[in-house]
């Protein structure tokens, strides 16, 4: 029995030496553990206004790269416009008294002339306006007769004077009611029949609404049609106020419309004010040549060759790579290792072109296309 158990014992210590020795064995021939990769550089370095990229990926990201110019910014300030009738040249017709139409003579579209006829309504108070009107002329005849009367009877001694006198008052009284009821008659546009008030255009033109219909009452002053002139236009557009104080009177205009086609105009008037909803000062421009090809309500595209002034001896860029980082304005120059971004001092913009006036000099190379990529880039690292 004792024998067994040594047996036993150098069988299990043996193992045990076996599985320390294999253990080890397999410690010292494991290979070692890969090193951790290097990581390598992406997007912004350690500046927070700098971006690390490499030539491919600048021109996988199609970020051009130029060099500024210095130069001269051209004058002429784009803005949109919008086609008018001028003020005299457009009419909104209605009905001088109350009333139901009864007749109507043209329609939307049709031509019209200075004091053409379009409907009549008829009215009650057409009517007594034309009883008072007549009222009035009969006491003018009768006061007349009078005083012809008063005047034989003074000649020959019947009369005195004094009823002589009376009676050329009374004529004086009667020819001024008159007067107001002539009066009266002409600006309701009482019609012949007495009884009507006829709708007539100021202007001569085209009709462009008609909201008059047959058999409908309508009240004083309801608009019934609206009458312009297409051959009287004017241009108002709108332009940034920083630009509004170079435009003068007369400085030359380029109207392009919609399909390509370039009208010259002339600027008018600059109002000078800036209004509140849309930020921005309104020109009136009028055109010399073409007018006949636009129409009232149409929207164009206007280029003012502005005499005011513009930057001189200035550096030139895009509009597209003037970006704002934060509170500054900012332009991203090429640097070996990517692009860093230079805060600039800007001032005119005209025809997507920007005066740097200061921080930038001429010749340094600059992202112009789809700099807003890099912007992008920092403000993401940023908030990161």
């Amino acid at each position: 029995m004792t024998e067994k158990k040594r047996l036993y014992a150098g069988a299990a210590i043996g193992l045990a030496i076996a599985a320390a020795l294999g253990f080890g064995a397999a410690r010292l021939t494991q290979a070692p553990p890969p090193a951790a990769p290097a990581e390598t550089p992406v997007g912004p370095a350690a500046s927070s206004n700098s971006v690390v990229m490499s030539a491919q990926a600048i021109t996988t990201s199609r970020i051009d790269v130029a060099p500024t110019a210095s130069g001269e910014l051209d004058a002429a300030i784009l803005a949109s416009a919008t086609v008018e009738a001028t003020p005299d040249a457009e009419a909104v017709i209605t009905a001088r008294a109350p009333g139901t139409v009864t007749r109507i003579f043209t329609r939307t579209g049709d031509p019209v002339e200075v004091g053409q006829t379009l409907a009549l309504v008829e009215s009650r108070d057409a009517s007594q306006i034309a009883a008072d009107s007549a009222a009035a002329s009969a006491r003018v005849t009768l006061a007349s007769r009078q005083l012809a009367r008063e005047r034989t009877l003074l000649n020959q001694g019947v009369s005195p004077r004094a009823d002589y006198e009376t009676a050329q008052a009374n004529l004086a009284v009667a020819q001024a009611d008159a007067r107001r009821a002539s009066a009266a008659a002409n600006a309701a546009r009482v019609a012949r029949d007495g009884r009507s008030v006829a709708v007539v255009s100021p202007v001569a033109g085209r009709i462009t609404a008609a909201a008059a219909n047959l058999g409908r009452f309508v009240a004083a002053e309801t608009e019934l049609f609206r009458v312009v002139d297409p051959s009287r236009l004017q241009i108002t557009a709108n332009v940034p106020p920083t630009d509004a104080a170079r435009v003068r009177a007369g400085d030359r205009v380029e109207l392009t419309t919609s399909d390509s086609r370039v009208i010259d105009a002339r600027v008018r008037s600059a109002t000078g004010v800036v209004d509140p909803r849309s930020r921005t000062a309104t020109v009136v421009v009028t055109p010399t040549a073409g007018a006949s090809t636009l129409v009232p309500g149409q929207l164009v595209q206007a280029r003012i060759l502005a005499s005011g002034g513009a930057a001189r001896n200035g550096v030139m860029v895009p509009q597209d790579a003037v970006q704002t980082l934060g509170d500054q304005t900012v332009v991203f120059v090429r640097t070996r290792s990517g692009f860093v971004a230079r805060p600039v001092q800007v001032g005119s913009r005209s025809s997507g072109m920007v005066a740097i006036v200061g921080g930038l000099a001429a010749g340094t190379p600059i992202a112009t296309t789809n700099a807003f990529l890099l912007k992008a880039e920092i403000e993401k690292e940023a908030a990161e």
